[in-house]
């Protein structure tokens, strides 16, 4: 496989990290102050779901760490190895913490969403925890499918 042809998928998760490291270093900060000035009796609820933002972007930057060895695996000619299903495991992984971030953060949306008598932001929460956790699966079926290409391509090297 030529080595220029994951370049696009390349370019597309550092873009995608450039954009959620601006979010996290410029956008939140400035949107969450206006809020909280906005809201002042419920500034707790607005600093946990902050946080729940910060701590899940971790285990994002780390799912895009294992998505660059993949696509760095793929590249090499090492696809079909446990290096890329370990990778993926990670990736299955990570999105699954995300998850586990957001559900832990939904009563807080609930709270917000409560006093704001805005229904849509309880619907926002739950996206934050359905999109990670269908992430996770995806992954984990690539995983097994990996695993057990691994298994008839070792099947079939002992054979010939």
């Amino acid at each position: 496989m030529k080595r220029g042809s994951t370049f696009i998928l390349r370019g597309a998760v550092i873009a995608i990290g450039a954009v959620v490291l601006a979010l996290c270093v410029f956008a939140l900060p400035a949107i969450w102050a206006a809020v909280a000035e906005e809201y002042p009796h419920y500034t707790y609820v607005f600093y946990v779901i902050l946080s729940a933002f910060y701590v899940a972007a971790v285990p994002f930057y780390v799912a895009l760490y294992q998505a660059m060895k993949l696509l760095s695996y793929i590249d090499n000619g090492k696809a079909f190895t446990l290096f890329a299903v370990k990778a993926l495991k990670r990736i299955a992984y990570s999105a699954l913490s995300i998850s586990a971030v957001f559900v832990a953060s939904l009563p807080f949306f609930y709270i917000w969403a409560d006093n704001d008598d805005a229904p849509g932001l309880v619907i926002v929460g739950m996206f934050l925890v359905v999109a990670p956790f269908t992430i996770a699966v995806f992954a984990a079926l690539l995983q097994r499918l990996f695993r057990e290409a691994i298994e008839i391509k070792d099947e079939n090297d002992l054979t010939v």
